[in-house]
């Protein structure tokens, strides 16, 4: 489908229903981290909260999921067409919400917030898609970065939502989806465009995408774990053994496969490997950032969930304006100096923390100079990382190669996730702030290296595209 110059009305409330659905995701995830120490008490034992490493399963079960199922229902948009998978995915995690909302046992809600993934994984990625079919080909970079700049301001309004629902009860952190949910739905039925399905064939290898879940979940226990079994237990070893074996099989699957989950060949497309390496070494230092600054305010500053979500706002509530910004930057100095910049910016503002620190509150001058340090440089880096790699994408791999991005996103959240619970322990008191001293020092070398990146997308501008497709199918400038 080519995109005509303009916008109808139509067109308007196509893109309003595709950024409402990101805002949907994008919601849950910071609403849900502020929740999570409300769930761990909620879901007691013996008069104690669940430990850190199982609650940790509420957040990893739901981006491993996300990341398995990514690329496989993105093809799937490719192949049957965005609108009806982005519909279904809609109503998925609709249902799951719900399922969230009433779970009886914590990992009833594990299983349920799987679901929940599956459905966002069918959103994610037919939605840039979408967005781009409503849109002039000359304002695709401009609708990229809002794509990404919604789930900015759902990232701003999160904390602050989340904190009041919990204030009422953690379970509501899921109810607020199905009103979303329900009219996305409705509107998509009736606006969203309805593109040609873009190639036939097979879906990729599913077994890969077993393979994959099961390679980051044994990594994941692992190193959650660790702290309680040991770092030599044989539990401990043996799921670092399982997550080396299964991930070399998903690697040597993937070279050979007819129809592979990761397609290689997408790696070698100009900047998209250094774009996806970038936005999964600056998703595991975001990661940490979000979980360790809602446990450091309701752990250690025994602040309610409502003040440790207005604590949180300045930071996210920065992404979207810096994106907006910064949109005619892209355009004259090129994706690399922004996020060169970005990473420099939120490695400062994770040093800040690590030398301001203390376990008296001072909100002045320990956690808001690092939240606006960090806001700004997520607002550099985040979205134009993602519009590099999607930029880099032939027609055909659209809604697949966005996926790929997100997927690094998602398993990077995961591993951040994992790290912080190592660092920390299975439980989080005024005696941890070392551990967060050394969680704060690793993200900020982390943000440094998505830096470096910055700087190879800079020298990759001018790099000639390999040819990895036919012709025919490799016509990058198309997206």
């Amino acid at each position: 489908m080519t995109p005509t110059v303009g916008f109808s009305n139509r067109s308007r409330v196509a893109a309003a229903v595709v950024v409402l659905a990101v805002f949907m995701t994008n919601l849950d995830l910071w609403i849900v981290n502020v929740a999570l120490p409300a769930m761990g008490s909620s879901f007691s034992h013996g008069g104690h909260p669940a430990s850190l490493a199982d609650l940790s399963w509420v957040l990893n079960a739901y981006a491993i999921t996300l990341a398995a199922l990514l690329v496989v229902l993105g093809r799937a948009g490719d192949r049957i067409g965005q609108r009806p998978v982005f519909i279904a995915g809609v109503v998925v995690f609709t249902l799951a919400s719900a399922a969230c909302a009433v779970a009886p046992t914590l990992w009833v809600l594990v299983l349920a917030r799987v679901v929940q993934a599956a459905g966002a994984a069918a959103q994610l990625p037919t939605s840039l898609a979408l967005l781009l079919a409503t849109v002039p080909a000359e304002r695709r970079t401009g609708a990229t970065r809002a794509w990404a700049a919604f789930g900015g301001l759902a990232a701003a309004a999160g904390p602050v939502i989340g904190g009041l629902l919990v204030e009422v009860d953690w379970r509501w952190v899921f109810v607020v989806n199905l009103p979303i949910g329900a009219v996305a739905v409705v509107a998509g039925l009736a606006a969203l465009p309805a593109p040609a399905a873009r190639e036939a064939g097979p879906l990729p290898d599913v077994w890969g995408a077993v393979l994959v879940t099961a390679a980051v979940a044994a990594l994941t226990g692992a190193l959650v774990e660790a702290p309680d079994w040991g770092w030599t237990s044989g539990r401990t070893f043996g799921l670092l053994a399982l997550a080396l074996v299964v991930g070399a099989w998903f690697a040597f699957r993937s070279a050979r496969h007819a129809s592979p989950l990761l397609e290689i060949h997408l790696l070698r497309l100009p900047r998209f490997g250094v774009a996806g390496g970038g936005t999964f070494v600056f998703g595991v230092a975001f990661a940490i950032m979000l979980l360790s600054n809602v446990l450091w305010c309701q752990d250690v500053w025994h602040w309610s969930a409502l003040r440790t979500g207005l604590a949180l706002v300045p930071g996210p509530a920065l992404v979207p304006i810096v994106t907006v910004l910064t949109a005619r930057a892209v355009g004259r100095f090129g994706h690399g100096p922004l996020v060169a910049s970005g990473g420099a910016l939120f490695a400062a503002g994770m040093l800040w923390r690590v030398v301001e620190v203390s376990t008296t509150p001072d909100y002045v001058r320990d956690l808001l100079p690092s939240m606006i340090l960090g806001g700004i440089g997520v607002g550099l880096t985040l979205g134009t990382l993602i519009a590099a790699g999607v930029q880099s994408l032939p027609a055909a791999r659209t809604a697949t190669g966005s996926a790929l991005v997100n997927s690094f996103r998602q398993i990077s959240a995961t591993v951040g996730v994992a790290i912080l619970v190592t660092i920390l322990g299975a439980r989080v008191d005024a005696g941890s702030v070392d551990g967060f001293r050394l969680a704060w020092a690793l993200a900020a070398g982390l943000s440094l290296l998505t830096a470096a990146l910055g700087g190879l997308l800079m020298r990759s501008v001018a790099a000639p595209a390999p040819v990895v497709r036919p012709a025919a199918e490799v016509d990058a400038s198309s997206v």
